[in-house]
């Protein structure tokens, strides 16, 4: 397009400029190289112009056009036919003091009057030194010349071009839209606004004030909609044709409604919010109205029936049971008094809880109408003499000893049974849940070309350190782990079964939890990085990456404390139980396995593959003589009574010696080392139980007792949980030799069989 600004300087200049754009035209308002070209028409007060009025003009032309092709090149045409060569110095002066884009060219028509003429070429002659070094400069004869830098197409009829332009309808279509981008900024600014008014606003306590807050906000919303709506229109209704700005206008309304959608969605979420509070609060007083009535229905009822029950037992005369027929009657009286009960007596464990000493009466009056209904079967079946019965005493009743109040019986223990099994299953649907957002949340982010600005180099390719194999612990749990748990739901006894077939599958911690100090280590090193925050705040997180990197480990803790209480609530030799107990083992051997091998990784100086060992079974310290046989003597390596320190780790496979070495580091960087001292393979390995002195010292000895190793355990039961895993290996090595030797013997007597 093409575009002119008047400046108004006092009350009497004027400056007029004008802009030639390829956005308008095609390629036509450009010269060589698609340079835009700015054309300074004749103004004589020109040096009377402020610096900072002319600073403004020049960045208003060039702003756009920069801001669409970044580094793109100006031409400027100054007309100055009927001015004077000090004119033409003092504009073109400052001209290369004020403009602010990449000046390619510079051309100048002369004045036409010879005085005027002859003057300029002896100035320019003179002078054009000091504007080459600033800015290429052409002095032109007439408007012909102007053909050889610049088609007549992107001329206009003034330069003896061929170019259409009105420049009373450019500034109207500028002026309109520059209000409209106005008008966008103030819609976008009292959203956010109204925004943070409804993010601040707290919720009371009371539901008419919920439903006042819910009516005023949604008015608020339908007002700020309605008034928005009103002045995009208006804005629209007044623009001029806008065929030469389609795009900054396409992108303008872009804008409006990417913002307008955003906060629909918001206000739609706060609305939601509100009712669904407006609706608990309802609710809650509901149910505190009904409360205190259902409780006083529920004891009378309950206290009548036990009171109604202990006199009837009472009133039942022991001489009346002398014949048949009365035990008979007596039997039905109390069948049409059970009938009777109160059906809230079998509303399960909740009323339980809920009527305490009410319910023990209840079951101490049971279990003596139980005990009466024994008797009298006895005595109508057989009619013997009766033991004389005392009557009850309903004020004072006997502790009662059904297995109802067991913590392994009855509805109770089902209950809790019940709740420990809802509880694992909820908090495996929120692991899963923050799992998905740490590695979409974090982990996809570090992909996000927008945030690769905030996110250092090193750390893109380092996510492998930072989060592990959390990717591989998700699919686990989303697709295999919690399906199978979901499943247990209504056949409870399943879930141990669930762990134990599952059980290979946990093995994916191990790997997680060996990596966790390396990715701790980076994180402390990135924690203040400003592409975490950014992210924290999009997932809307309290706490920070960190925390949730934990999350893993923690949740395997947990699946043993939550095994522990569904076997302590499972009654005993039911469907089932078995396998918990299995699951159980299972998950603390994991957690074991998991302790022994981040210890694992700790050990420096080894020389070889620390997996051709097998897997590590135990590790810890001890106190450790040593002595080598050596001839017919026995030679101590050390000083006699003065033990060394080692930790030992025992394989599958071989037994290593390491030393423990001071913890290096300060604060939460200190991690303990073991350097490697001496390694022991299984197979030439054996043990001595009983040491005399010490019952926590036992002996490992190695090659036909060439050397022997005197240990000391911290404790007898540590003692005794070494000895069990040595004494386990040694025996499968045995078990296996066996079987070689019994494989060789076979083949050697059968030489023409083939071995398949």
């Amino acid at each position: 397009y093409k575009c002119a600004l008047w400046f108004p300087l006092g009350s009497v200049f004027w400056l007029s400029c004008c802009l030639y754009c390829a956005d308008d035209y095609g390629s036509r308002g450009r010269g060589e190289d698609s340079s835009v070209i700015i054309t300074l028409p004749e103004y004589s007060a020109f040096s009377d112009i402020p610096e900072e009025s002319l600073a403004k003009v020049l960045t208003y032309l060039t702003l756009i056009p920069r801001a669409r092709q970044p580094g793109v090149k100006f031409i400027i045409i100054l007309d100055r036919r009927l001015d004077t060569w000090t004119s033409i110095k003092t504009a073109l002066a400052r001209i290369a003091a004020s403009f602010p884009g990449n000046l390619h060219l510079v051309l100048v028509l002369r004045p036409t009057s010879f005085f005027q003429r002859t003057v300029t070429d002896l100035g320019f002659r003179f002078s054009q030194e000091d504007f080459m070094l600033k800015m290429p400069v052409v002095m032109l004869s007439s408007v012909t010349d102007l053909l050889r830098y610049i088609d007549e197409n992107q001329l206009t009829s003034e330069f003896g071009g061929t170019l259409d332009y009105c420049h009373s309808d450019w500034i109207v279509l500028r002026t309109v839209i520059e209000s409209f981008a106005v008008t966008v900024k103030d819609i976008a600014q009292m959203l956010q606004a109204f925004g943070t008014e409804l993010a601040e606003t707290e919720l009371p306590d009371e539901g008419t004030a919920i439903v006042h807050l819910l009516s005023t906000h949604t008015d608020k919303y339908k007002k700020l909609k309605r008034d928005n709506h009103t002045t995009v229109c208006l804005n629209v209704i007044e623009w001029p044709s806008i065929t030469t700005s389609l795009s900054l206008v396409f992108r303008l309304l872009a804008q409006l409604r990417d913002m307008e959608s955003a906060f629909d969605g918001f206000f739609e979420k706060h609305h939601l919010k509100l009712q669904q509070y407006l609706q608990l609060l309802r609710y809650e007083h509901s149910f505190q109205e009904v409360r205190p009535t259902l409780y006083i229905v529920d004891g009378l009822l309950i206290n009548c029936w036990c009171d109604d029950g202990a006199y009837l037992l009472a009133q039942q005369l022991v001489e009346k049971f002398q014949s048949k027929e009365g035990a008979q009657a007596a039997l039905k009286d109390i069948d049409r008094f059970l009938e009777g009960a109160p059906s809230l007596l079998n509303s399960g464990p909740d009323l339980l809880v809920q009527i305490g000493k009410t319910f023990e009466k209840h079951t101490a009056v049971q279990e003596m109408i139980h005990n009466r209904q024994v008797c009298l079967r006895k005595l109508a079946d057989k009619h013997v003499r009766p033991i004389q019965l005392v009557a009850p005493r309903p004020e004072n009743p006997p502790r009662s000893k059904s297995p109802l109040f067991s913590p392994k019986h009855g509805p109770l223990a089902l209950c809790l049974h019940s709740h420990v099994m809802r509880e694992l299953i909820e908090t495996e649907r929120v692991y899963v849940e923050e799992l998905l957002s740490v590695l979409l949340g974090y982990r996809g982010e570090m992909e996000n070309p927008g945030l690769s600005g905030l996110l250092p180099p090193i750390l893109q390719s380092k996510k492998d350190i930072l989060f592990g194999n959390m990717p591989e612990i998700y699919n686990f749990h989303s697709r295999v782990f919690l399906q199978d748990l979901e499943g247990c739901l209504e056949t409870p006894e399943g879930v141990g079964a669930c762990f134990l077939e599952r059980k290979e599958n946990f093995q994916v911690y191990e790997c997680y939890c060996q990596n966790k100090s390396r990715s701790e280590s980076l994180w402390r090193q990135f924690s203040d990085c400003a592409f975490f925050q950014e992210c924290q705040k999009k997932l809307e997180h309290k706490l920070g990456l960190d925390s949730y990197l934990l999350k893993p480990v923690q949740r395997l803790t947990k699946y043993q404390l939550l095994l522990k209480e569904l076997l302590k609530y499972s009654p005993g030799g039911c469907e089932g139980t078995s396998e918990l107990q299995g699951a159980l083992a299972a998950m603390l051997d994991l957690l074991k396995s998991v302790n022994d091998s981040m210890h694992q990784i700790a050990i420096t100086g080894y020389q070889g593959e620390l997996s051709d060992l097998g897997r590590v079974l135990m590790q810890g310290s001890f106190s450790v003589w040593i002595s080598h046989k050596k001839g017919p003597t026995r030679m101590k390596e050390l000083a006699r009574f003065k033990p060394m320190q080692r930790h030992l780790f025992l394989y599958e496979r071989a037994l290593l010696f390491c030393k423990r070495r001071e913890e290096h580091g300060e604060g939460a960087d200190k991690t303990p080392s073991y350097s490697f001292k001496h390694c022991l393979k299984m197979s030439a390995v054996g043990i001595t139980e009983n040491v005399k002195g010490d019952v926590k010292k036992f002996e490992i000895w190695y090659s036909g007792r060439e050397e022997v190793y005197l240990v000391q355990a911290p404790t007898v039961e540590v003692k005794m949980a070494w000895l069990n895993d040595l004494r386990r290996i040694l025996t499968n090595q045995q078990k296996l030799l066996k079987g070689l030797d019994v494989t060789h013997i076979t083949l050697q007597s059968t030489p023409n069989k083939e071995l398949v």
